[in-house]
């Protein structure tokens, strides 16, 4: 199915009124869950979607500063309640936050909280478990996306390849949409693992062995491009992310084997690119400094691409190729350099400049989520390990570090004023910090 259709509205006057909307967002959910109990969160503090309010993994511009430290002292738990397993980071906006679980291997959850007690608000469920391949069953088969909140509701993706919308006041299902059934696509063997985007009128998502714009009001399809084939070697690993290259609005979207500019109006590839990766392992979110965009993959390396739409015949120039290879873990651009936790489980620096690297650590975890504020870096280690860094190209500056959870946290941190929310395999954990 491919059919396409003019939005009415550009994605850069959405982008220029970002902060606003997502703001407004933020009050309606105030508004529409004030009546459930708890007090009601003021102003900005709020983490919407995957990587937070700009989908960069900063925290919002307003948001207050972070302490000076980290160590036990600093942190105190407020409440923690038990979950099944996901890989799904927490989602706040107003007085509530929403996670989610799989259940007996069998049904997919989503539960909304009272963020001040963590009392249970309301909760709705479907059967949507599936198992992933043998060689990726050691990190289990549980719901991999994060949901997405936009003023009174939310996007919810579940593993068979199915979105969801739900009313974020009372959690009752406005529509649902079963891409399998709707475009007759494979099921995809590693689950939706890609975060829903909403952009106006719109929800974006890399589902469907595709890339799929569809109307947010009613779950209708407007056009699929990008198509992968799905099952094993197809359907995306990486999140879209929204932007603007050249006076030309965007969203970026990587596949398991290219890097591509889509016109979020029309459907219109803009410009391509391949990147390698091992079994497609593509799964970072792309990142843009400076007008150019950087990504990397597991068995590829790390790339800035400078796209010029002038250039018709090759609108893509590879600024540089790096052999470092990052994996699952979304980079951090801070001051022209990318901070990135590596395939071999080192973190570096890299000068998006030159494309070398300014320093690389030992070993660490497996995975690390990674939240910005300024020059500093907060990072969740699976481990368990939350670390607070400053971001520095001179060398590797540890400020300090806390144990924040018992099991491992593959989940994406989130950050509210000072409170901090760690999704482990076994439950939600509410920080403040001092």
């Amino acid at each position: 199915m491919t059919r396409r259709i003019l939005s009415g509205q550009s994605l850069e006057d959405t982008l220029r009124r970002q902060s606003s909307q997502r703001l407004i967002r933020c009050l309606l959910s105030v508004v529409g869950i004030v009546s459930l109990g708890g007090e009601a969160a003021v102003g900005d503090e709020f983490w919407d979607q995957w990587r937070g309010p700009s989908r960069d993994g900063f925290v919002a511009a307003t948001a207050k500063p972070w302490p000076d430290g980290l160590d036990q002292t600093r942190l105190e738990e407020r409440w923690r309640i038990a979950l099944g397993p996901s890989y799904s980071g927490p989602v706040l906006a107003g007085n509530i936050i929403l996670v989610t679980e799989t259940r007996d291997k069998k049904t997919e959850h989503v539960r909304a909280l009272d963020r001040m007690t963590g009392r249970e608000l309301w909760q709705a469920s479907w059967e949507g478990a599936m198992k992933v391949p043998f060689f990726a069953a050691s990190n289990g088969s549980w719901i991999r996306a994060t949901p997405c909140i936009d003023g009174d509701r939310v996007y919810v993706a579940g593993m068979r390849d199915v979105l969801v919308c739900l009313d974020l006041a009372t959690g009752r299902e406005v529509w649902r949409v079963n891409f399998v059934e709707a475009v007759k696509s494979p099921l995809p063997a590693f689950g939706f693992v890609s975060s829903p985007l909403v952009v106006g009128d719109y929800v974006f998502v890399q589902a469907a062995a595709g890339f799929v714009k569809l109307e947010k009001a009613t779950g209708n399809i407007v056009w699929r491009v990008l198509e992968d084939g799905g099952g094993m070697w197809g359907s995306a690993f990486s999140s879209p992310y929204p932007t603007v290259l050249g006076g030309v609005p965007q969203i970026l979207v990587q596949t398991r084997e290219l890097l591509a500019g889509v016109d979020p109006e029309n459907g219109t590839v803009l410009w391509k690119t391949p990147v390698e990766a091992f079994r497609g392992m593509n799964i970072v979110t792309p990142t843009v400094s400076g007008g150019r965009v950087f990504t990397t993959s597991y068995g590829g390396g790390s790339w800035l691409f400078a796209i010029d739409l002038n250039r018709t015949e090759e609108p893509v120039e590879q600024v540089w190729r790096n052999k470092i290879q990052g994996y699952m873990s979304s980079p951090i651009v801070i001051d022209g350099h990318a901070y990135v936790h590596l395939r071999n489980q080192r973190f570096a620096c890299l000068d998006l400049a030159t494309g070398k690297e300014s320093w690389i650590t030992t070993p660490f975890g497996r995975y690390w989520s990674l939240i910005a504020q300024a020059d500093r870096m907060l990072a969740l280690d699976e481990t368990g390990d939350l670390r607070l860094i400053r971001a520095n190209p001179e060398r590797y500056e540890l400020i300090g570090e806390a144990k924040v959870a018992a099991e491992e946290s593959w989940a994406h941190l989130a950050v509210v004023g000072d409170e901090v929310y760690v999704r482990d395999l076994t439950g939600l954990t509410s920080l403040r910090w001092k």
